[in-house]
């Protein structure tokens, strides 16, 4: 078998931390969603999220 790179080993971790905190900021949102509808209006749309 093969020797990995270790910059693939690295990528991977990297990618699964990722979807890790992007689920978790997910759940997240979705409460505040359902505890605080008033935060979500029409100047503030749940796609502005993700840009920071």
């Amino acid at each position: 078998m093969p020797q990995m790179n270790p910059l693939l080993w690295m990528y991977l971790f990297m990618y699964f931390i990722f979807l890790f905190v992007l689920m978790n900021t997910k759940t997240y949102f979705f409460f505040k969603l359902t505890t605080n509808k008033k935060m979500m209006s029409q100047k503030n749309p749940p796609f502005l999220i993700w840009k920071w």
